[in-house]
């Protein structure tokens, strides 16, 4: 186990995507290997860290924002873009209005996050298709191609069977992480706004292709 100090990196992510995508169960997945408790819509910003070893064996310390998908909200969650090296991009595939959102929160994401922050777009709930394919209304080739022609990772994922919601912050944090200068943790820990400071990345020709993952670059 990664100790809470015992990191070479700090990387900044947000997750964004509309109102009742599953964003939260998806964080609680990553961070408890459990669902909340007591679910309800996130309001405004939720915060939460995790320090692990990736793939390749870089040890980060990951600062998620868990942001509101109401309108509402969306003044104080464009803030908590600011210095963001990623962001995980959440729709529902059952949920076809959900996927067409998805281009106002790439160029939200862009506008106020890194210059060159990385992107994983994200369809969750695939264990509903499984039970009922006839409830997908986002085909994978589309939701895949959207992704190639704007320059994002892709997975397909469920929070409520922990189906590939671990790899998908593996690759966007590998993809954060590989292009990123040497960065001190002396220098960037501290104020919470100056976390994931001097964080980059630098666009990928490569196409990778686990556990259900596809760089679409």
């Amino acid at each position: 186990m990664v100790g809470e100090d015992d990191y070479d990196k700090l990387c900044k992510v947000v997750l964004v995507g509309d109102v009742s995508v599953g964003k939260t169960h998806i964080l609680s997945r990553y961070m408890k290997d459990d669902l909340p408790k007591a679910p309800a819509a996130t309001i405004g910003v939720e915060f939460a860290t995790k320090t692990c070893k990736l793939p390749s064996g870089t040890n980060i310390k990951a600062q998620i924002w868990d942001t509101a998908g109401q309108e509402r909200y969306r003044a104080i969650t464009r803030a908590h873009y600011r210095r963001a090296a990623g962001a995980v991009l959440v729709y529902d595939v059952t949920r076809q209005e959900t996927f067409r959102s998805c281009s106002n929160w790439v160029a939200e994401v862009r506008e106020g996050a890194l210059p060159d922050a990385t992107i994983i777009l994200v369809g969750n709930k695939i264990d509903l298709v499984e039970q009922d394919p006839s409830t997908r209304q986002v085909y994978h080739d589309v939701a895949q191609e959207f992704a190639r022609q704007n320059g994002l990772l892709f997975i397909e994922a469920s929070a409520l069977s922990g189906a590939h919601v671990k790899e998908a912050f593996d690759i966007l944090f590998e993809e954060v992480t590989v292009k990123s200068p040497k960065e001190s943790k002396n220098e960037s820990d501290g104020a919470v706004s100056d976390y994931g400071a001097g964080v980059t990345i630098s666009p990928s020709n490569r196409k990778n292709k686990t556990s259900g993952c596809e760089y679409c670059g």
